[in-house]
């Protein structure tokens, strides 16, 4: 696959040291982290192999990519090894998408508090879909779903919010049959918001009495309990945004999302439309807008841009994919097992894809065919971080190869 004419990698390359620079003192050490990696990635830095064609003798060498969360290049491979397991998963049934926003109050003060806030976000959101879905007047059923947290908009702007992937029902309460929801509709939106409103703000105090908060700049006042409940208060009466979707067509449509989403990082390379010694100008997709209105063109500061991107770096060992319910890993296989055979019970036109049981048990291989002719690459060359292949390996420019991002 060719290489994008642009990337964020070219911009740190570029800039980032000036950035660095000139905000000394306030750049974290997981931000610093992330940019080291970026501009290393899939570079002689990393080290890699040459690769030659069995037929033709066609050369190409491969850099070693950094496998760093964040940066836009690694996730493809991510994404694809991720969704091979989730493949095995799937239920033959419709699934649901829902949302789960902070408002702005609280989404100011979760960056300073990412771990805590993100993960307060994660289990209320998680609480709220459980406990409604096992009330006698909505499911009365045990569910389970995937959440994905991101922390960005379009804008790359600080916008917390998680997705979550559900199917379209749940085990009955005593595990005797499945509970199918209503065709296009799973949980009241509503009744959802007002309890996972009622989670946030009850986590958020609790977490502030255990001094588990820290506030800086125009937040610092809040440190003071007095002070940050005042700031809670008109939160009580405000809507927490909880967004139902239209449900996906079956499980291969969930795929194809799920392949968009979770390893998703704050901006695409293939969104970036060019750059100069100030500005960088990418695509973004306003959501306020309808139709071909919502897609625009916004041109940054160079230095706004590296800011926007690093304000989505997330804790060390932070987990944005979660499982819940029937999907939480400690009981999964035994839970998707019983979902199945009970939905086979229930209607026998349910029964799992045949297709995608194969595709489960043989994942894809990613073995690359010759450019030149089609034939088999085999690596013939290793070569360490910061090295370069031998010279005898090199016929003329060697054409880099790079892996899907």
């Amino acid at each position: 696959m060719c290489r994008p004419r642009l990337e964020v990698a070219d911009i740190f390359r570029d800039h980032g040291a000036a950035w660095r620079a000139a905000n000394a003192g306030h750049v974290s050490l997981g931000q610093l982290k992330v940019m080291n990696a970026i501009e290393r990635c899939r570079t002689a830095a990393l080290g890699g192999h040459v690769a030659a064609c069995e037929d033709c003798d066609h050369r190409v060498i491969a850099y070693n990519s950094c496998r760093d969360r964040h940066c836009p290049k690694c996730q493809g491979a991510a994404a694809r090894t991720w969704l091979a397991e989730r493949e095995t998963e799937l239920l033959p049934i419709g699934y649901f998408h829902l949302v789960f926003t902070l408002p702005k109050p609280i989404a100011d003060i979760a960056y300073q508090n990412k771990r805590v806030i993100y993960d307060l976000l994660f289990k209320a959101s998680a609480e709220a879909m459980l406990a409604i879905a096992a009330d006698k007047k909505h499911l009365d059923a045990r569910i389970g779903f995937t959440s994905v947290l991101h922390s960005w908009g379009s804008a790359m702007m600080h916008h917390p919010h998680v997705h979550m992937i559900v199917p379209g029902g749940g085990i009955s309460m005593d595990g005797s049959r499945w509970v199918s929801c209503r065709p296009n509709f799973f949980l009241p939106v509503r009744v959802l918001s007002r309890l996972f409103r009622g989670l946030i703000l009850k986590g958020l105090k609790q977490a502030h009495a255990d001094d588990h908060l820290q506030f800086f700049n125009d937040h610092r006042t809040l440190a003071d309990r007095g002070a940050f409940n005042a700031y809670l208060k008109p939160l009580y009466r405000a809507d927490f945004a909880v967004h139902a979707k239209e449900p996906f067509a079956g499980p291969k449509a969930v795929l194809a999302y799920l392949s968009r989403y979770t390893h998703r990082v704050a901006i695409a390379n293939r969104r970036l439309i060019s750059v100069d010694d100030k500005t960088v100008t990418f695509t973004w997709k306003d959501y306020r807008a309808e139709g071909v209105e919502r897609y625009k063109v916004m041109t940054l500061d160079i230095h706004e841009f590296i800011r926007r991107f690093l304000i989505h770096v997330f804790p060390k060992r932070f987990h944005r994919i979660r499982h819940y319910g029937l999907l939480a890993n400690g009981n999964r296989a035994e839970n998707v097992a019983l979902a199945r055979r009970l939905l086979a019970e229930h209607n026998p036109d349910l029964r799992p894809d045949p297709e995608m049981a194969k595709a489960a048990d043989e994942p894809e291989t990613t073995e690359r065919a010759c450019p030149a002719c089609g034939g088999r690459m085999i690596v013939i060359e290793t070569f360490q971080p910061g090295a370069e292949p031998s010279a005898h390996h090199q016929r003329g420019p060697p054409e880099p190869w790079r892996a899907p991002s």
